[in-house]
């Protein structure tokens, strides 16, 4: 008996973690209650004192039971609830151009919440990489209650999330009423709104681009969701976009048959679209159409840098917020490839399928082509969305944005780098092998002496090729333009992600939770003062204001406003880096029209 309790109550204890960490129907953890029962009825009746291969067997069936249990109640996928509770609570009824729609009340009746609004036509069957459409209008009132599905990309397994949360955010939580699988579907294409509750006018508006390297992600996280933003007067829209293959696969069939002859954008064609979706509706919310500042992270902040120079969305908004990457580089480190690999990289593909025309690409199932996020996640110059470089636009003066805020944070490299990290053993190879002739420049600049020296240098230069570097690439460009550029470096730790990348955002959009362990005081007020720098700049275009500590304009693209334990402006530390990859890149030495 004392055998089976010890062992028994821990393997039980597992069971249940499993359960819970996968996600499981709760009719799952019910029969492994009453299957975990009977097999101790049976250990103690029958098994308990009998050979030791019953009780070997009678050990194995329970574990068998547990595995058909946890295959049998694997979690379903279902669109997430926009509201707090069992029952949502409605907001009034407001008339867009297609159709009416009310949202729920949210975060204890303060801000309303539109969720799963169509902003295009679903891109699926012959739409399946064409140029966004205009959504149908429809029938009666669309309780918009829901998140519409994750567009269509690569899903981990419930429980390698979970694990993931609880590794890298440390903010797991146990419950109950999320056992699902959030949905994912090519039919994606729809915006979320937050506004403050009640009648509202001419608020200033944020549309916000989620990041995901263009190959996962969902238009609702928790982090940069619009509640924290929405409570403090700002109109927050946040939008789902074609990923991977489906919205980044180049093909010279598919571009013949486009009126525009594009191909290869079409993620970022669906962003522009929303663009035009907010421009046409978000007067009924309140916000105002003549406002609005576009903002995103990583891939988001990417995607925001290349629709700064597209011919298409020039007069959609009026400000911009980058965080942690653009595509402003000669070259960019990522998110970004020439045409001719684009066209390349999709011949390959249709090799690998054996198809050869627009039609049999479209005969593809999802699920066998949804892998190929990993080949098809890079905008492309297509003469359409872009005409050239976002380089080669800014040094052509060709720019929508009147301002930029823009930054990267101290440990960028910190989730890239967990199995990767470098030592005195391989340091110098790594850094042969990205700078090769400029090499010995940069092991001037950066010489550790130990293992723990090596680890921190390659992780600072990591961060900054693929990350900061291209933020001074921006910054210059601005300054050279004219346009006001104010550029910050974060540098918090937290009981959670801290300044890796995209540890920031919860601190920009004003989402840290109440009474939580992981922040202290220094962090509320962190978030306080970095909200009401983005609330500053969405409203009048300018971060500085009343009670703040004055943040310079980064004319020279020298000074940057620190914000970590304190909160004021400090120099670049990276521009000795930074002038060995301008000479790597040939930064200022290409001629273009005007020069």
């Amino acid at each position: 008996m004392v055998g089976f309790g010890i062992v028994g109550s821990l393997l039980f204890l597992l069971m249940l973690a499993v359960l819970e960490l996968n996600k499981n129907t709760v009719f799952g953890f019910l029969l492994l209650l009453a299957v975990t029962a009977g097999f101790a009825v049976l250990f103690v009746k029958v098994l308990h004192g009998g050979k030791w291969y019953w009780k070997a067997l009678g050990w194995l069936g329970w574990i068998g039971a547990f595995v058909l249990i946890l295959l049998l109640t694997w979690p379903p996928m279902k669109r997430v609830p926009a509201y707090e509770g069992r029952t949502p609570t409605y907001t009034e009824t407001v008339s867009l151009e297609k159709g009416d729609v009310r949202g729920v009340l949210i975060d204890e009746g303060r801000v309303e919440l539109y969720a799963g609004i169509p902003y295009a036509k679903p891109p699926v069957g012959d739409l399946r990489w064409r140029e966004p459409q205009d959504p149908d209008a429809w029938n009666g009132v669309l309780d918009a209650d829901h998140f519409a599905p994750m567009c269509m990309q690569p899903v981990e397994q419930p429980i390698v999330s979970s694990l993931k949360q609880i590794i890298g955010f440390h903010d797991y939580r146990i419950s109950l009423s999320d056992n699902y699988r959030p949905a994912v579907s090519e039919d994606g294409l729809y915006v979320n709104v937050w506004k403050p509750a009640g009648k509202t006018e001419g608020l200033p508006v944020l549309v916000y681009i989620h990041g995901g390297t263009l190959q996962t992600g969902q238009p609702w996280y928790g982090d940069y969701a619009g509640t924290g933003l929405a409570r403090e007067g700002v109109v927050v829209v946040n939008l789902g976009y074609r990923l991977g293959v489906f919205g980044y696969l180049a093909d010279e069939g598919l571009r013949a048959e486009s009126p525009n002859g594009t191909t290869g954008n079409y993620g970022l064609l669906d962003q522009i679209k929303a663009l035009e979706w907010v421009r046409d509706n978000i007067a009924a919310f309140g916000g105002d159409p003549q406002n609005i500042t576009l903002a995103g992270e990583s891939a988001g902040s990417a995607s925001v840098s290349a629709i700064c120079t597209s011919p298409l969305a020039k007069g959609l908004f009026k400000n911009v917020l980058l965080e942690s990457s653009t595509v402003a580089s000669i070259e960019p480190p990522h998110s970004f490839r020439t045409f001719d690999d684009a066209i390349a990289s999709g011949k390959e593909l249709k090799e690998r399928y054996r198809v050869n025309t627009p039609e049999e690409l479209r005969a593809l199932d999802a699920k066998t082509i949804v892998n190929e996020a990993y080949t098809q996640h890079f905008m492309t110059v297509d003469g359409y969305a872009l005409t050239e470089t976002p380089y080669e636009s800014y040094r052509k003066g060709v720019h929508n944005e009147q301002a930029i805020l823009h930054g990267y944070n101290s440990e960028e490299s910190g989730p890239f780098l967990i199995l990767g990290h470098a030592s005195m053993k391989d340091y110098e190879k790594r850094i042969r092998a990205f700078f090769k002739d400029s090499a010995d420049d940069v092991l001037k600049i950066y010489s550790p002496k130990t293992d723990a020296e090596a680890k921190d240098m390659w992780a600072q230069i990591y961060g900054a090729i693929f990350f900061n570097y291209p933020h001074y690439c921006l910054n210059r460009l601005a300054a050279e333009n004219g346009i006001p550029v104010w550029e910050y470096y974060f540098s918090k730790h937290n009981g959670r992600l801290g300044p890796w990348h995209s540890g920031e955002m919860i601190y920009v959009y004003g989402n840290l939770p109440a009474n939580s362990g992981l922040f202290n005081d220094a962090d509320y007020a962190l978030q306080k003062a970095m909200t009401g720098y983005v609330l500053n700049f969405v409203k009048t275009g300018d971060p500085n204001g009343a009670g703040l500590p004055a943040w310079e304009n980064n004319t020279d693209s020298t000074r940057l406003m620190e914000f970590g334990e304190t909160t004021g402006m400090i120099d670049e530390k990276y521009l000795a880096l930074y002038a060995v990859m301008d000479r790597m890149a040939g930064w200022g030495a290409q001629p273009v029209d005007g020069d």
